[in-house]
Formats: C-alpha cells, structure tokens, sequence
C-alpha cells in the first residue's frame, strides 16, 4: 500500500480497534481502550490497555499495537486506530504521543468512540514541537 493512497481504510482500523478492546485488562479505571497499527505493508496489530495495581506498570492500547509492529519488524507505520467508551473520539495520551513521535511520525491517527464520533489527526498534530534524540 501506497501512504499517499486516499483510501486510508479509517473504519477497517477502527473496527479493528474496537475487537481489540474487548481484551483490554481494566479492573482499576473501568475504561477499556482498544487501538489497531496499520503498517505500510498491510499488516494490522492490535492492542488493548492493560492495567496494573501498580499503575506505572500500566501500558496502553496504543503503545501495546505500536510495540507488537515494532518487535515484529515494522518501522513504516500507515495508521493508527484508538476507540474507547467515551463521549468524544478518545485521544491519546502523552506517553503514547511520545511513543507514536518516536516510532510513526508520518502516521495517521484515527480517534474514535462507541457512538460512531471521529476525528482524524497526524501524528504530528497530536505533538507539536516534540522531544526526540536530537536533543541528547
């Protein structure tokens, strides 16, 4: 797939989202998050949230998607896919924004809830000015 091809499959990401949270781990906060990672190549990942009683041990649906591409080769991510239960299309965090800057900058990311809301963003949109290994 082409990344300057119009046909950026947005729902297909999203369902796939969707399916994911159904796996999210979340007795603490009771707020499933699933996410889907749309590599280059066409593979999708998905991830849930998985919540710890330590909460620093938590990791995002985001960055479980992102990190499953990751350790299996992809460094060209497409998309990026986050649904959660909430009133507006679910942002992701800054830790995940952080993560997305460092590991698929060109991305799209779409932000959907359960009621069909969307909001499509750059990765560079959600994280303007960011951090990287130029400043180390």
């Amino acid at each position: 797939m082409e990344k300057q091809d119009m046909s950026f499959p947005v729902e297909h990401l999203i369902n796939q989202a969707t399916i994911a949270r159904k796996n999210a781990y979340t007795p603490y906060s009771h707020f499933p998050v699933g996410a889907a990672v749309l590599t280059t190549t066409g593979e999708v990942y998905t991830g849930c949230n998985i919540e710890n009683s330590s909460y620093g041990a938590t990791c995002c649906a985001e960055r479980v998607a992102l990190f499953k591409a990751v350790s299996q080769g992809h460094r060209d991510i497409w998309g990026i896919a986050v649904v959660a239960g909430s009133q507006e299309p679910v942002p992701p965090c800054g830790i995940c924004r952080q993560v997305m800057i460092e590991l698929a900058p060109q991305a799209v990311v779409a932000m959907a809830n359960l009621e069909g809301k969307r909001e499509v963003r750059t990765v560079a949109e959600l994280l303007p000015s960011p951090f990287g290994g130029g400043f180390l």
